[in-house]
């Protein structure tokens, strides 16, 4: 592909970055593009398959499935497939085509990928051929709204595959069933909307979707799943994004990236957490008891590699989400990333120190501090000083009572509050000598300094008094912030009481 890419006659469209980069370097060209996702989609199919001819081989009928190291063959078992009553496997011949079956189709897909990576168009057409369906531009939020529901679609057509294998296409295991479970065919599955729709507010417990016990619950949950999924499919392929979308979302290759990695790493998250807690869905005789990594035995079970893996795995998609979204956000504000000068200069002396970088400059950046009490248009200079004395002092009270050298006394909170309250007034005393070494009696547009040239800062505190009102304001705030916090951990007890209805 590296050769095939470096003699292309789109050069101009391939970003100048190492082979390392992968897929970054088709951005630009959307037909290697899609053939590289296809020979990677073969890829996963291929290990599928292999997997599972490999796990077949090492089966053992005398051993717990879950002290074996099996990472497939828990999950066929699970949706009925060669298991009898008693969750005993009776025949492994299923098993057997399902991998055959995977390796076959990685063979299709991998020419599908040869193809598009080596002899298909490098850029595709858009134009109302059925192959011009298939071409994009990045910038075309309408054409980008249609791919979002189109997967949308797949993925509820993929909830009701699994609903159907459960009502119409064999059952699937039930560990309730039975003695020690039992394949079974769902014929009532919930579709009552408080009743699935409660599981995500704790009506059925503290563990919210993963506290569902019955596979009439399992089975209608993704009935709902799979109907919100194909509305919503529809729904993004005849609209184009709100004005609001427009103005928030970047449409970039890279955006779209970060929005993908985002997403499966909350999934990934979330099936790690349903895999612990869980034990219909992965039921216990297959992937071994629920809560434990490890048996009694030192035997790491497959539901503590499944879980382990799935969380480890989304970790490193939520750090490549957030580093693809820096990304996007400060290609699309003018930064060069590239560049030998990784920050711009704002001002016109660069000798002032600000310096423009994604962190500082994003959307998100501006718009949260712009809502900060001392960026916030339209409030006095005392309400400024209050409101941040109040969350400085709140917030020091902490630290000063748990971590102090008496924190284990009986006094441990009173003496934090005595120093939450002792460092509030030493940083009153800073901010005062800061003020009246930065600022005049009164502020003059025309004489600027370093701290009354941020434009940013209102008027009102460039001058003495409102500093010293300001600063006043926060003494006031934080010996108040840091009494309430006294309070509120004093009386911890009293207060769970009233929110437990025992007073």
């Amino acid at each position: 592909m590296t050769a095939v890419v470096a003699e292309s006659p789109n050069r101009n469209k391939i970003p100048d970055v190492g082979w390392w980069a992968g897929n970054a370097r088709l951005t630009n060209l959307s037909g290697k593009l899609l053939g590289a996702h296809i020979a990677q989609a073969s890829l996963i199919v291929f290990w599928a398959g292999a997997m599972t001819l490999f796990e077949i081989s090492q089966y053992s009928p005398n051993l717990p499935m879950y002290e074996q190291g099996l990472i497939l063959l828990p999950h066929l078992a699970t949706l009925g497939i060669g298991v009898g009553d008693g969750s005993q496997v009776v025949d492994t011949y299923p098993y057997f085509v399902i991998g055959v079956v995977h390796l076959i189709s990685s063979a299709v897909l991998g020419a599908g990928g040869i193809y598009h990576s080596l002899l298909g168009a490098e850029v595709l057409a858009e134009n109302d051929t059925f192959a011009g369906f298939f071409g994009y531009d990045w910038q075309d939020d309408d054409k980008m709204t249609t791919i979002i529901g189109i997967h949308l679609t797949l993925l509820g057509i993929g909830a009701f595959l699994l609903a159907f294998k459960a009502m119409f296409w064999g059952g699937l295991f039930d560990p309730t069933a039975g003695d020690l479970g039992q394949v079974r065919i769902v014929t009532d599955p919930t579709v009552n909307p408080i009743t699935i729709f409660g599981y995500l507010f704790g009506a059925a417990g503290d563990r919210g979707m993963a506290a569902v016990n019955n596979l009439e619950d399992l089975v209608g949950g993704h009935l709902w799943v799979g109907s919100l999924c194909i509305l919503g499919g529809f729904w993004h392929i005849g609209t184009r994004p709100f004005g609001w979308a427009r103005q928030v979302l970047v449409y970039s290759g890279e955006a779209y990236l970060s929005y993908s990695l985002g997403a499966i790493a909350y999934m990934g998250f979330l099936a790690a957490y349903f895999c612990t807690y869980n034990s219909t869905a992965y039921p216990e005789v297959f992937y071994g008891p629920v809560d434990l990594i490890q048996t009694d035995a030192g035997v790491i079970t497959a539901r503590g590699w499944l879980a382990t893996a799935h969380f480890v795995l989304a970790l490193i998609f939520l750090f490549g989400h957030i580093w693809h979204a820096i990304r996007a956000r400060g290609k699309e504000a003018g930064f060069d990333f590239n560049a030998r000068n990784v920050s711009l200069v704002v001002s016109d002396d660069p000798f002032t120190g600000n310096l423009k970088t994604p962190l500082n400059s994003s959307d998100f950046s501006l718009w949260l501090l712009g809502n900060l009490p001392f960026y916030r248009p339209g409030i006095s200079p005392l309400f400024r000083g209050l409101e941040i004395g109040m969350a400085h002092g709140y917030l020091l009270f902490g630290p000063f009572a748990l971590l102090g050298p008496q924190r284990n006394a009986a006094q441990a909170n009173f003496i934090g509050l005595i120093g939450a309250c002792g460092l509030v007034v030493i940083l009153t005393i800073c901010l005062s000598i800061y003020g009246g070494v930065s600022f005049k009696k009164e502020w003059r547009s025309e004489f600027m300094t370093y701290s009354t040239a941020n434009r940013n800062i209102p008027d009102a505190l460039k001058t003495i008094d409102g500093w010293s009102q300001f600063a006043a304001a926060f003494l006031v705030g934080g010996m108040g912030g840091a009494f309430f916090a006294y309070l509120i951990y004093d009386n911890l007890d009293v207060l769970k009481a009233i929110l437990a209805g025992n007073i």
